[in-house]
């Protein structure tokens, strides 16, 4: 089984439209999108909820008013001042960390797991999809973006599908080191600015030190040739395919609005050949 993430450096450089587009091209597949802070492919998927789940990780402290003797052990210990003078935990400066329920001598803390969000296996027009919502400004991203691509694997297992398509997280952080871990291949999308290079600079080094093959695609590259040639360049001197360039098109955008692929919106769309490119690009490199 073969599973690619397309990822980039920053966000808006157009990884969701091409994961969308690969969808409409390819076959027999699990569609996966892991960028939980931030998830957006289910607006062009339009997806079918077919099962839904909560996603529990980390904890946070309660103190119980009745058992507790206010003793003042808890506050001593906590190292984030969670804790009021009257002892009641604040839940956003809480870091779970668990001290307070560990030695509180009374028993007074409560340690309950968070809901932090919410995943989901769904069906769409190109075939099923697992995503996730995180919910706002909740943390263990890093540990949903690994749930969902570990549903997603046994979802392709159990219909033998041999490819897993996954909308990556941007950046460098803790959901992108979760998302390309044993990965079969990444799709690096990069701009053709200043800030674009150096964030797939980035990007290209914590691929390496994960030993994770990547490609590299150039959105809007004709906006910037001189800059797209760097681009190019560097790839070239880190051995990494440059797997096709994608002109500037507000097809784009307005597929995006009308929530459908570039395909759907104009068959015949003149950046669609440089789109089918990049995806046999891909398709060539990981074998499906």
């Amino acid at each position: 089984m073969k599973e690619l993430i397309i990822i980039s450096g920053k966000g808006g450089t157009g990884k969701t439209s091409l994961v969308s587009a690969f969808a409409s091209m390819s076959e027999n597949k699990v569609l996966c999108d892991a960028d939980v802070d931030a998830a957006d492919l289910h607006l062009i998927m339009d997806p079918d909820v077919k099962e839904h789940h909560d996603f529990q990780s980390g904890h946070t402290a309660i103190i119980d008013s009745e058992k507790c003797t206010e003793c003042g052990i808890c506050t001593d210990l906590c190292l984030f001042d969670a804790i009021s003078e009257d002892f009641v935990v604040d839940p956003t400066a809480c870091e779970g960390c668990g001290v307070c329920y560990h030695f509180c001598p009374e028993n007074a803390v409560e340690f309950p797991l968070n809901t932090c969000g919410q995943w989901f296996i769904s069906g769409t027009r190109f075939g099923p999809m697992v995503h996730a919502a995180l919910g706002i400004a909740e943390e263990n991203s890093g540990k949903l973006v690994t749930l969902v691509r570990q549903e997603a694997r046994k979802l392709a297992e159990k219909m033998k599908f041999p490819l897993i398509l996954t909308d990556g997280p941007p950046g460098i952080g803790c959901p992108v080191i979760a998302a390309i871990g044993g990965a079969s291949a990444v799709l690096i999308v990069t701009e053709p600015t200043v800030s674009g290079i150096h964030d797939m600079q980035r990007v290209v080094e914590l691929t390496t030190h994960f030993k994770v093959p990547a490609m590299v695609s150039v959105n809007k590259y004709d906006l910037n040739p001189e800059m797209t040639k760097k681009i190019e360049a560097y790839a070239l001197q880190n051995e990494i395919s440059v797997v096709g360039n994608i002109p500037f098109d507000p097809v784009f955008t307005k597929a995006m609005v009308q929530g459908q692929t570039i395909f759907e919106y104009d068959a015949d769309t003149g950046v669609g050949q440089a789109v089918r490119t990049v995806w046999e690009g891909v398709a060539a490199k990981i074998g499906c």
